[in-house]
């Protein structure tokens, strides 16, 4: 009589595909993802357009982008992966605070920011997130933006009421997302000048200055 065998199956990994400069970083980089049990690293390439024809063994579940301070070819490189891979979740890793190239980064497509002086808790956080199909920026850079912008304003009465329309509140998630204001009106089936016009009106009533802004008060408020 055969006794009945339990088996024990691993979990699968997630597939991590790094783009990045050929150095020390991204071998550091590489080195901490594959003692993750959790995930396992398919490639690690140099960034640009080619990613959209290299060759890989398997598909990756993830794609973390080096973006650089110019973010010209990071930011081709970001749309190079959404022709190949239109959901595929993409976390730029970056030294950079700045909020143009935050904005560059958002606008290309990239679903989280962490900044390389960030530790391993919050990376490993911030790939589960994009992971899950949420947004993530880093806490030093959100805590930045927010404060500059919003802390001007009582926060407790925001959250109650933030005096915005349910337009505006849906033009500042797709805003907050990386879409264009052209992209915003294709999709909400408006014209440029009103989606225009919804931006102004909720960036003046919540003390807002950049799309950058927009993108942290959504987030940190919930709204995405």
């Amino acid at each position: 009589m055969q006794r009945n065998r339990i088996q024990f199956t691993s979990r699968p990994r997630h597939q991590v595909l790094l783009i990045d400069d050929e150095g020390l970083l991204r071998d550091g980089l590489c080195a901490m993802i594959s003692l993750e049990e959790d995930y396992s690293v398919i490639g690690a390439i140099v960034g640009g357009p080619a990613i959209g024809t290299v060759s890989l063994s398997v598909e990756p579940d993830v794609v973390i982008i080096d973006f650089g301070v110019s973010g010209t070819r990071d930011a081709e490189a970001v749309r190079a992966i959404r022709q190949r891979w239109p959901n595929m979740p993409v976390l730029a890793l970056t030294f950079t605070k700045d909020d143009e190239v935050i904005e560059a980064a958002l606008r290309a497509g990239v679903n989280g920011y962490l900044l390389k002086t960030d530790n391993r808790i919050e990376f490993l956080a911030a790939l589960r997130s994009v992971l899950a199909g949420k947004r993530y920026i880093s806490p030093s850079v959100l805590n930045r933006v927010v404060n500059g912008y919003v802390r001007k304003h009582d926060q407790a009465r925001q959250r109650d009421s933030d005096g915005l329309s349910e337009r505006e509140r849906e033009v500042m998630r797709r805003i907050a997302q990386g879409y264009r204001t052209r992209e915003i009106a294709d999709q909400l089936s408006l014209s440029h000048k009103t989606i225009e016009k919804h931006r102004s009106s909720l960036m003046r009533k919540l003390g807002l200055r950049s799309a950058t802004a927009v993108a942290a008060y959504a987030i940190s408020h919930g709204y995405l």
